[in-house]
């Protein structure tokens, strides 16, 4: 008996040991967990926010919480943009089809939109200061990418297992088209006899990432892409991918991988100064961001993670005023 009170005080003493603080030494409001299937980053639908709390977060984050107000309604996003991919991977998501955002903003509560000027508020005064935009490794802030890989269903935000028929070896590349790099010294093939994760398609290519079994990199994973005319049998998953395409520049030197789950195993090294393309950002099960990125190596076209903090992200643009016959 005292053994097991003495396992629940020490629980708790590590619990709340983990919590971020505010300012005055209390400790930061929990991110809220629903009870039902849905996952919001915030409760802003069924409490008022305060600047204090919104203060614990990263810059990004806001973003995210401000737009989470109008997803909640079926919001359309601006297809291909970062809004667009996450809220997209998230269950309780469902977009209007055609119909104008005006119904999105008339669904909105009257305490939502007072959240949407609070959050707003404190985006321009944490643009104002230059504040964390998206939190590092020691940072005592609060972030999305702490949560993002609980939305997802398997390891790596975005991917699904998908069944595709047996006995087949279709060969991987890193991006979608047989001129792009292929790992295993041009041998990269995956087989359908083992799990299979699959994050959309883009221009009849889908991409996947499965186990290695074999090779220097056995037991880690690759991320790479498969076309989809050589797949044999039907494949019961239709979504696609919509990329941000963005030019960005390299601020570091860094490693790029095709396995940002377990290896890390080095594809190519990015220099300071480089110009990549920036297509989405994920997150791994350990609660790890990468960002992924498009580049070329020896004329071949890459594609891979790099750790987050690597390139200069946009700042997301602070969203304008919503017309007042709308509130």
């Amino acid at each position: 008996m005292k053994r097991s009170l003495l396992a629940l005080l020490l629980a708790a003493v590590l619990l709340l040991g983990t919590l971020p603080v505010l300012a005055d030494g209390a400790p930061a409001p929990r991110v809220r967990r629903p009870t039902n299937s849905t996952q919001y980053l915030i409760d802003s639908d069924t409490r008022l926010l305060t600047e204090e709390e919104l203060w614990n977060w990263d810059r990004e984050s806001l973003s995210f919480m401000f737009n989470e107000i109008f997803a909640r309604h079926g919001f359309t996003f601006k297809v291909g943009g970062k809004f667009y991919n996450h809220f997209n991977n998230l269950p309780w998501y469902h977009a209007i089809p055609k119909v104008d955002n005006q119904t999105a903003y008339g669904r909105t509560t009257r305490k939502e939109w007072d959240n949407y000027h609070t959050i707003k508020r404190v985006i321009e005064q944490m643009d104002a200061v230059g504040h964390t935009y998206r939190k590092k490794a020691g940072d005592n802030l609060l972030s999305w990418t702490d949560i993002a890989w609980e939305y997802a269903s398997e390891s790596l935000t975005g991917f699904t297992y998908v069944t595709i028929k047996a006995n087949q070896s279709l060969p991987v590349y890193s991006a979608p088209g047989t001129s792009s790099w292929r790992g295993a010294n041009g041998k990269a093939t995956v087989s359908t006899n083992g799990y299979i994760y699959a994050a959309g398609w883009e221009n009849g290519w889908l991409q996947i990432y499965y186990s290695l079994t074999s090779g220097a990199n056995k037991g880690g994973i690759r991320v790479g892409y498969i076309q989809g005319s050589a797949i044999r049998g039907k494949l019961d998953f239709n979504t696609q991918l919509n990329f941000a395409h963005t030019p960005v520049t390299v601020l570091g030197t860094c490693s790029l991988t095709d396995d940002p789950l377990r290896s890390y195993s080095t594809v190519t090294t990015l220099q300071a100064g480089a110009t990549v393309t920036y297509l989405s950002t994920v997150v791994n099960q350990h609660g790890t961001v990468w960002d992924y990125v498009e580049t070329t190596v020896n004329g071949l076209t890459v594609r891979g993670y790099i750790p987050s903090g690597y390139i200069s992200l946009p700042v997301d643009e602070i969203p304008e005023e919503i017309p007042d016959d709308i509130l």
